[in-house]
């Protein structure tokens, strides 16, 4: 008899065109070892975007309208003002820029290790950094000073939307990209990252 194969090569086998599978049939994929070089790259250059939109149209609104006021773009619908939030997305809990500073660093990790984990399709991918991004242009904010900078206010009269920003609306987007995937998980799965 000849000699036993290795061990670790037992559970393998060949399908023919030297790609290795796990034993069980070429119908058993191998295990995900998460995103590639490619996805996270993306991811990257998301984020990024998304930060560079931000700290520029709010470096813009602070340096063309004082605190408090603003001008109107399309009627009483759209208005850019220069306005402040001290809290979280839509002016939730006040006076809180510091711990919600503190925070962001821990959602900003929490963020990375969760596409990681899960940034197998590109939608979550895409909603990943998206949430990153929004993270870290508000905590840029937050940062620099003392609460994030809002200036985008909609509405139809006197019903009005929260005013916000770029990373506000890149956040709000990520969840609702995230809502849709929970939904529909097929979604989560689109040009999955095998």
């Amino acid at each position: 008899m000849g000699a036993q194969p290795d061990d670790d090569l037992e559970d393998l086998v060949d399908d023919g065109d030297d790609a290795r599978r796990p034993a069980g049939g070429p119908g058993r994929a191998p295990a995900w070892g998460g995103p590639s070089r490619g996805r996270w790259l993306l991811f990257t250059l998301i984020a990024v975007a998304v930060v560079a939109a931000d700290q520029v149209t709010k470096s813009w609104i602070t340096g063309s309208v004082a605190p408090g006021s603003g001008f109107s773009v399309l009627g009483t619908w759209l208005n850019f003002v220069y306005g402040t939030n001290s809290g979280i997305l839509f002016g939730m809990v006040p006076q809180s820029a510091g711990a919600f500073a503190v925070a962001s660093l821990v959602v900003i990790a929490l963020i990375v290790v969760y596409h990681r984990k899960a940034g197998r399709g590109v939608v979550v991918s895409v909603a990943a950094s998206l949430l990153l991004g929004g993270a870290i242009g508000n905590l840029i904010d937050r940062l620099r000073f003392g609460a994030v900078v809002d200036w985008i206010d909609m509405g139809i009269g006197q019903w009005r939307f929260w005013t916000y920003n770029v990373a506000d609306a890149a956040i709000t987007t990520a969840l609702i990209l995230i809502l849709a995937a929970t939904l529909f998980p097929g979604i989560a799965e689109w040009g999955s990252d095998d």
